[in-house]
């Protein structure tokens, strides 16, 4: 029996769009011989609807386009569709999250999922009930057991156990197991969901069919790499990571088919940053993108992302210097849009800070100057970036890291400002590595390499260093994922060997900062606890970090 797992690229509410798409690729999974075809999760109404979900009228057209795609595609491949449909008992949540059989023009089977996520990102139980038990089709001789992307994370054979229920446990035998699925990208976890897949293939003694979701959408970003493996648990074919594929499984002729892949965590990086980046703009309607481009290696960053995402004729850097902006740093600017042919203008901002320093006068009058002024550097240069980005249709990005962000190293209304935080989930470390990365071996690099060299600088008063107001960002980096990823105390730190004084310091700037990260942009996820949606931190609270 030939199958084809459809990694399809969909957008959020948009039920026309994305029927049309299935449709499309299971008429070309049908010309090349497929009788059976998969979905990722939710694919009718993309992924994750969020609270689009209270809206009945979103399951409503779901529940249509799932009818009239069973009609379309009969006598092609039968399908197994992600949608939702509704809860009619009367009990419980109102809507199912579902997976749809559909053969000779109707549907036949209907599985709804049974473990639904409430952890990070994750907030299924707000809109869908569980399902009862298994459902198992009889298809072309074969047994198939329907599951959605959760169900299979709670094995024995894995040793993943975050719910009572083992839905696999309680199933009748099959031969077949398929799982439909949206799982999000983070740095590493493909190599856990092929573990986890060929664990469990090989202990059921059954093929594997896993059909995951590809694109941005908001701050997720999901890589594809769908799989098949088989009963012994061996892998025999992978989809393309980042990228929209049609993999096709003979499962009679077993032979391996893996498209190439890089799980190195820079290339990762990028390819999730540049693909999350081009759906963001493409899928809110934007072709172009604005940014600050101070000279720095965040900004630098953050333009050769840009540029690779849009195309650098879509791309325009404001090179905005003030009395305490260095040569080299402007130097640097201009040759990192030369070497990216982006557009590139400079507006310098000394007569606005003058003109609010004459405003500010009397207030400020016998005070000593502080971040309150180096602050209003920022400021004018958020006002001037969103006026431009205003003027000419553009998204603006912000160029500020997750090591900045988690101390508020940053000005909020300033260099915060923007639509799209596209490096917020990357350490001031791991954006050098990925520089490094990125001009490796070119006998061209993008970045200036004076970039990768000089100390990090905000650049708002004389000879200023990051280093002045913080630790190492080696030093702080660490610090920073003892507290935020591995969730320990400063205590803990401490005894572990780092100074205790920097470390409860650190803490409390994280504790600090949390008002700022509430209004920051939207951050591109792509590692297990980035700021965003999974963030949940109250603002007023006695600090668990200390």
């Amino acid at each position: 029996m030939r199958c084809a797992l459809l990694q399809i690229n969909t957008k959020v509410g948009d039920v026309a769009r994305n029927a049309e798409l299935i449709a499309a690729r299971a008429a070309e999974a049908a010309a090349r011989g497929a009788a059976l075809a998969l979905t990722p999760e939710m694919a009718l109404t993309g992924y994750p609807p969020r609270d689009l979900l209270l809206y009945p009228s979103l399951a409503e057209e779901a529940e249509q386009a799932a009818r009239a795609l069973a009609a379309r595609l009969a006598g092609g491949p039968a399908l197994v569709l992600g949608s939702i449909g509704r809860n009619l008992s009367g009990r419980g949540q109102p809507l199912f999250n579902q997976a749809l059989f559909l053969q000779d023009g109707r549907v036949r089977a209907v599985y709804n999922k049974r473990l639904l996520p409430t952890y990070d990102i994750f907030d299924e139980a707000r809109y869908f009930e569980p399902g009862a038990g298994p459902v198992l089709v009889e298809f072309q001789g074969r047994r198939l057991a329907l599951t959605i992307c959760e169900d299979i994370w709670n094995d024995d054979a894995f040793r993943v156990k975050p719910y009572a229920v083992e839905p696999l446990a309680d199933h009748p035998p099959f031969d077949l197991l398929i799982n439909i699925s949206a799982s999000p990208f983070t740095r590493g976890k493909q190599t856990l969901r092929q573990n986890l897949l060929t664990a469990l293939a090989r202990r059921r003694r059954a093929h594997f069919l896993y059909a995951n979701l590809v694109g941005g959408n908001d701050d997720l970003i999901f890589d594809g790499r769908s799989l098949w493996v088989g009963p012994e648990g061996e892998l025999l074919a992978r989809g393309r990571g980042f990228a929209e594929d049609l993999v096709l499984v003979d499962l009679d002729c077993p032979e391996p088919r893996l498209s190439p892949d890089d799980f190195t965590p820079e290339a990762e990086g990028w390819r999730a940053l540049t693909l999350g980046l081009r759906d963001y703009c493409g899928k809110v309607g934007l072709r172009r993108v604005v940014l600050g481009l101070s000279g720095g290696i965040d900004s630098s960053l953050t333009a050769c992302l840009a540029a690779a995402a849009l195309g650098p004729e879509n791309v325009c850097g404001l090179l905005m210097p003030s009395p305490y902006s260095s040569a080299h740093s402007l130097a640097d600017a201009r040759a990192l849009a030369r070497n990216l042919k982006i557009n590139a203008e400079t507006l310098p901002i000394t007569p606005l800070m003058r003109a609010y320093e004459e405003a500010l006068a009397a207030p400020f009058a016998g005070l000593a100057s502080d971040a309150a002024e180096e602050n209003l550097q920022a400021r004018i240069r958020g006002n001037l970036l969103m006026a431009f980005a205003n003027k000419f249709q553009a998204l603006l990005l912000t160029t500020g890291n997750k090591s900045e962000m988690s101390v508020g190293y940053c000005t909020i209304y300033g260099d915060m400002c923007g639509g799209l935080a596209v490096i917020g989930d990357l350490y001031k470390t791991e954006v050098f590595s990925l520089c490094r990365w990125l001009n490796a071996g070119r006998e061209r690099p993008p970045i200036p390499p004076n970039v990768l060299l000089k100390p990090p600088s905000a650049e708002l008063r004389p000879d200023q260093t990051d280093q002045d107001s913080l630790p190492s960002y080696d030093e702080l980096d660490r610090i920073l994922k003892g507290l935020l990823e591995e969730r320990r105390s400063a205590a803990e730190l401490a005894a572990a060997g780092f100074r205790d004084e920097t470390v409860r310091r650190v803490a409390g700037l994280v504790q600090a900062a949390e008002f700022k990260r509430r209004q920051a942009a939207p951050v591109l996820k792509i590692t297990a606890s980035a700021f965003g949606p999974g963030w949940r931190m109250p603002i007023a609270c006695r600090s668990v970090y200390s």
